[in-house]
């Protein structure tokens, strides 16, 4: 089967994307999509397709040519770009965040469902061979009942883009919690298998428009037992481009760490083990490992690796954090799990 994909968002990250869609067996580049004159030149001479500066232009002349859309867009673009394509039957890969509206999640991702197509968030840890060993490790029950975890990621964009549409909260949705530190809690999450059940958040915007440094207390819940977690996130790092981030699991018989692609666990009466991690890890191969996927599930091959409910539970976690902090409270986040954003916290 060539599956047939048009792009919507001609940035960097696209463009990056589009060449890696190029480079796979069966893969065929119909259309894209941008407001930029300078993108739609740029992605016309290197695929030699046409563009379109609005995606329902785009969507009106191709749809019934195509299998699949990525989509690379600011936050709260998601939303209306992603439920077009797939109410014309199309299959969707989404950058996260998956959306920035409890509502909208829940939405989008039951049309998926009812039009029996793939839709995918693009959290590339988990094809990252130390997430999966980490995941893998916890699983096995080697740390034993896991209790505690705490996590943190840094990040140096705030002072560097100041400008950037993800400053904008009209576009963005939120500051580094909706950027970068929606990976961190969907690797939480995953790795240590826990669903989020409350949460309280301070938040710091500095001088701008969206937040920049975020803590968060979290109880989980994994196998119906309490997990208590921190997360720590900032935009004002030091580390450029790459991020910093580091996880603390702790389990009834043992400490998983991992910090600068260094994992190690400790066990009651045994020395500290540094486990191996197999597998690259660079920008390039987990993006081309993600998109993989996606294709694949488009094929049928297999269900898609990274599904649109897990950003549908970050999403709702976010919201809850970000209500956290509005009203200075512990904020339950079941009912952002099951889309009925309350009228009241």
């Amino acid at each position: 089967m060539i599956v047939k994909l048009a792009a919507i968002g001609l940035g960097q990250l696209c463009m990056y994307e589009l060449d890696t869609y190029d480079s796979m067996d069966g893969v065929e580049i119909i259309a894209g999509a941008d407001i930029s004159p300078q993108c739609r030149a740029q992605f016309e001479e290197q695929f030699n397709a046409p563009s379109y500066e609005n995606y329902e232009t785009m969507l009106r002349e191709h749809a019934s040519q195509l299998d699949a859309v990525n989509i690379v867009t600011p936050h709260t673009l998601h939303y209306k770009q992603a439920m077009a394509c797939l109410e014309n039957d199309l299959h969707v890969f989404l950058e996260k965040p998956l959306v920035t509206d409890v509502e909208d999640a829940h939405n989008l991702v039951s049309t998926a469902q009812r039009h029996d197509r793939v839709l995918v968030v693009g959290y590339q840890r988990h094809y990252h061979p130390a997430y999966s060993k980490i995941k893998e490790i916890i699983d096995s029950g080697r740390l034993g009942e896991v209790h505690t975890v705490s996590c943190y990621m840094g990040q140096n964009w705030i002072r560097k883009f100041p400008d950037a549409w993800r400053t904008d909260p009209s576009l963005s949705g939120g500051g580094q919690l909706y950027d970068s530190g929606s990976h961190l809690l969907d690797t939480l999450l995953w790795t240590t298998g826990t669903t989020p059940v409350s949460v309280a958040a301070m938040m710091d915007y500095k001088e701008h428009s969206v937040d920049v440094n975020s803590s968060l207390a979290l109880q989980l819940k994994r196998n119906g037992q309490p997990v208590t977690a921190s997360v720590t996130i900032t935009a004002d790092g030091v580390q450029d481009p790459d991020t910093y981030e580091g996880l603390n699991i702790w389990g009834t018989k043992g400490r998983l760490t991992y910090e600068q692609n260094i994992l190690t666990v400790s066990e009651r009466d045994k020395l500290t083990e540094e486990i191996s991690i197999d597998g690259k890890t660079d920008f390039q191969t987990l993006l081309k490992k993600k998109l993989q996927d996606f294709i694949e599930a488009v094929r049928g091959e297999h269900p898609p690796t990274v599904p649109g409910s897990f950003g549908q539970i970050v999403v709702a976690l976010t919201e809850a954090a970000y209500d956290a902090h509005r009203t200075k409270s512990i904020v339950d986040v079941v009912p952002y799990l099951d889309a009925n954003q309350p009228s009241q916290v």
